[in-house]
């Protein structure tokens, strides 16, 4: 069935990455905005982006959307409120869940999971499968991410991380255990709070807090790193990882939730074992020739399953079979 073009999509600016990629497909995609901006109407937040319009709250029903993709549970009511119309009933409507869950990992019940009307769209297998998704159907599509283009140097044999908040949030994203990497190698690490990230639990090896920086500045820096570190304990999948396997970086990753389904064996090493991913991580900084291999079939692999042109296609055929 060849997909509906020109929709109408409302969905607020939630994540990002996701929506960077998103608003690059052949739709009208209508971004809300309320007076103050907040997490329920703050637009495109000075995004370019050419097929995002912003509409004030007051002017979402004259905007007739054709479908809705919800993110928030509270946007059910929002919807609702604005257009007069129920999602799922009146209007077309998916629910996109970017997240794994958080209290419960093996009972915890979806949001949405007594609403056979809305379709759950997971971003990864993980996702779908340790979610309690109930009666609600499920479908997954995968991440796609605009291409950065293969910019790896590796000209400095050192390890690189992406961290938000990697002193709060140590557990969660492996921050803690990146001084056992640095007994192989430096590593400096990017991010919100990498600059504060107390680096005196250190290895052989400093590990550098540098800095958050915008896209344009990050990426060719990573590239410059020899080797991309994969720390997270639980996430849905970064895509920071999917950037590094773009920019045809050698990954070296934990095997925890998706990143054994998105990092190949030939792109790096995964492992549970750390010892096994130091040890990766020791010779892939220390034999470039074989780094850049690595990184070579990261990118073939990224570009082949995290697209963006397949992500869009997935995605029109989605809202096709929804909105018909």
């Amino acid at each position: 069935m060849t997909a509906t073009r020109g929709l109408r999509v409302l969905l607020w600016h939630v994540h990002g990455s996701w929506t960077d990629s998103f608003v690059r497909g052949p739709h009208r995609c209508l971004l809300p905005t309320v007076e103050g901006g907040g997490e329920w109407g703050r637009g495109r937040c000075g995004r370019d982006w050419r097929s995002a319009v912003e509409v004030p709250v007051t002017e979402i029903r004259e905007s007739q959307p054709d479908v809705v993709i919800l993110q928030r549970p509270q946007e059910l009511d929002l919807v609702e409120q604005w257009l007069g119309r129920r999602p799922g009933k009146d209007i077309p409507a998916v629910y996109v869940e970017h997240n794994v869950p958080r209290a419960d990992p093996v009972s915890a019940r979806h949001p949405m999971a007594d609403r056979p009307d809305i379709p759950i769209v997971h971003v990864t297998h993980f996702n779908d499968l340790m979610w309690d998704n109930g009666r609600a159907p499920t479908r997954v599509i995968d991440h796609g991410i605009v291409d950065p283009g293969d910019h790896y140097t590796g000209e400095l044999p050192h390890g690189v991380a992406l961290i938000n908040e990697p002193t709060r949030r140590a557990r969660v994203t492996g921050s803690d255990l990146l001084p056992m990497f640095a007994e192989a190698g430096p590593i400096d690490l990017y991010g919100i709070g990498a600059r504060e990230f107390d680096t005196r639990q250190r290895g052989t090896h400093p590990v550098h807090g540098i800095d958050d920086l915008p896209h344009h500045r990050l990426h060719p820096e990573m590239a410059r790193r020899r080797v991309y570190l994969h720390t997270a304990r639980w996430t849905s999948l970064g895509l920071s990882l999917l950037e590094a396997m773009h920019l045809g970086m050698p990954v070296v990753s934990l095997a925890a939730t998706e990143a054994p389904m998105a990092v190949p064996a030939e792109a790096g090493a995964v492992s549970t074992d750390i010892s096994v991913l130091v040890r990766a991580f020791h010779e892939l900084l220390h034999e470039p020739d074989l780094a850049v291999l690595a990184g070579k079939a990261a990118r073939e692999y990224a570009l082949t399953r995290y697209g963006l042109d397949r992500f869009l296609r997935d995605w029109s055929a989605l809202l096709d079979e929804v909105v018909r």
